[in-house]
């Protein structure tokens, strides 16, 4: 199950998420990508939420403005590692509603949140994941730790 679904609450949110989509398929890891709304979109939300482990999904990353309701809904219906992606968004004051939305879940729900808009975060972390019990995927995030490293140590030289 190397499989992870990055679901948002709107197409509006993409652009931010596309960063996740991007990381995860840099790392080789299979994605699938969708629109699930916890406020329009219902049904689909608990279709998505109760089956996404049986669809081999891995991590699920979800992305949502506003009140973003959406990462805590799936968390309380799946079994598998929720990343939350808290989104600034047109209707959000000014990030933080989305931020606290995600991040403050009650005990035996939980969802990992990240920075507001760092969905390239929420990538590496559900790599991170997969990684935990796939060797190839472990090795990749283990080269792109080192050219993160190789990056910074550069820039230091440049600045001498």
């Amino acid at each position: 199950m190397n499989k992870v679904g990055v679901i948002m609450g709107s197409k509006s949110d993409l652009p931010v998420m596309q960063d996740a989509i991007d990381i995860l398929k840099g790392f080789d890891i299979e994605v699938e990508v969708d629109i699930v709304s916890a406020h329009r979109t219902p049904e689909k939300l608990f279709d998505y939420g109760k089956n996404a482990h049986t669809r081999g999904f891995a991590v699920v990353i979800a992305g949502a403005g506003g009140a973003a309701h959406l990462p805590g809904m799936i968390a309380s219906l799946s079994p598998l590692p929720v990343i939350g992606v808290p989104v600034k968004s047109s209707n959000s004051i000014d990030g933080w509603d989305s931020v606290l939305s995600i991040l403050q879940m009650p005990g035996g729900v939980p969802v990992a949140t990240v920075a507001l808009d760092g969905a390239k975060n929420a990538g590496i972390l559900a790599a991170q994941i997969i990684g935990s019990n796939n060797k190839g995927v472990l090795d990749k995030i283990v080269a792109y730790k080192e050219e993160l490293k190789v990056k910074v140590n550069q820039s230091a030289k440049e600045l001498k």
